[in-house]
């Protein structure tokens, strides 16, 4: 109607109004009328936009790899986006008058992509097979400090690189090359513990043989000690032995003197005996016969007297006829004699 429009944008979209070459509004969310034929609207979006890629790149050692991942940015200061590419909407307001808007997230994409491919062609096949966070956040960096990032005054909200993939046939050579280290691996792991429970039996045989030895040792120990024992045993019984020996040729020795000494004794007394009775034989060689066998009857008992008698009748059987002898002298003759008591002096 006469010309007049209405515009209306959300939060996330930041709306200029040229006319005469100068801006006369702007703002994210804005709400307002403006006079169509004068009037240009720029509308930029400042939300956050998300765009995944996926690059082919070849690694310092020829092999070839994908780089699969996203970037999320937004547009931080829309004068320096509208004023690279145009974002003016058609006169109706239905959409954009250009395809600029679409080419952005390609610009974004293809510094993404350069800073990549920079990065993956230094890196060998492993190395960037194994460090995806780490290229992700090289390539923030780099994008962050880019010339057209900071130009079109876009910030960077995040960069992740959700995989780096070899090739199938690379991909394939690799997971022979692991498993054989894994099983290299269990190999060693296998080796190792057959050697350690070699050492191990190796060790207890050891020191069962050391036991074995100990207690040979031991034994033997024991055994001299034994042998020193019996031999000072023995020698001791040799030395009681010796010294019974010594104390018996004393002992014989002494008897010998005792006896030697006995005989001596005896030989005196035989002489001195022999002597007396020589002295009395002397001193009875001369007398009468009659008055000896007197002296030799003194203290004589009754029956020996009778005895003694009976001899002399017995020398003269001739002379004599006939003997008569009464029973009781006979009784009494028959009967013990008691031995002679000595009578000797009482005691005053």
């Amino acid at each position: 109607m006469f010309g007049l429009g209405f515009v209306k944008v959300p939060p996330t979209t930041y709306v200029m109004q040229y006319r005469a070459g100068t801006i006369r509004r702007e703002g994210a969310g804005l709400s307002f009328f403006y006079f169509k034929p004068t009037s240009s609207l720029v509308a930029v979006p400042v939300g956050s936009r998300d765009q995944g890629f996926m690059f082919g790149f070849a690694t310092s050692d020829f092999q070839q790899v994908t780089v699969q991942g996203q970037v999320t940015f937004r547009v931080s200061e829309a004068r320096k986006t509208a004023a690279l590419l145009d974002y003016t909407l058609r006169p109706d307001g239905s959409g954009y008058g250009s395809e600029d808007p679409e080419k952005l997230p390609q610009r974004v994409v293809r510094t993404v992509e350069v800073l990549c491919q920079q990065l993956v062609n230094g890196m060998p096949l492993k190395q960037a097979l194994q460090s995806p966070a780490q290229l992700a956040l090289q390539v923030a960096r780099g994008l962050r400090s880019h010339l057209e990032f900071q130009s079109l005054g876009l910030e960077l909200l995040d960069l992740s690189i959700v995989a780096v993939k070899p090739m199938p046939e690379t991909a394939k050579a690799l997971e022979a090359e692991a498993r054989e280290l894994i099983l290299r691996g269990a190999d060693d792991a296998i080796f190792e513990r057959r050697n350690a429970a070699v050492a191990n039996e190796r060790a207890i045989k050891e020191s069962e043989l050391d036991t074995e030895v100990a207690v040979e040792q031991k034994k033997r120990t024991i055994k001299e000690t034994q042998l020193e024992a019996e031999a000072s045993l023995r020698k001791r019984r040799q030395e009681l032995r010796a010294a019974d020996m010594q104390a018996d040729i004393e002992i014989e020795e002494s008897r010998k003197a005792f006896v030697a000494r006995n005989a001596e004794n005896t030989r005196t007394l035989a002489e001195a005996e022999a002597h007396r009775v020589a002295a009395v034989m002397d001193a009875l060689k001369d007398s009468d016969p009659r008055v000896v066998q007197a002296l030799a009857s003194t203290g004589m008992q009754p029956s020996q007297l009778i005895a003694q008698a009976f001899g002399g009748i017995a020398e003269r059987a001739e002379r004599i006829g006939q003997l008569n002898m009464s029973p009781e002298l006979l009784q009494a003759l028959m009967q013990p004699t008691a031995p002679p008591t000595s009578r000797e002096p009482k005691p005053r």
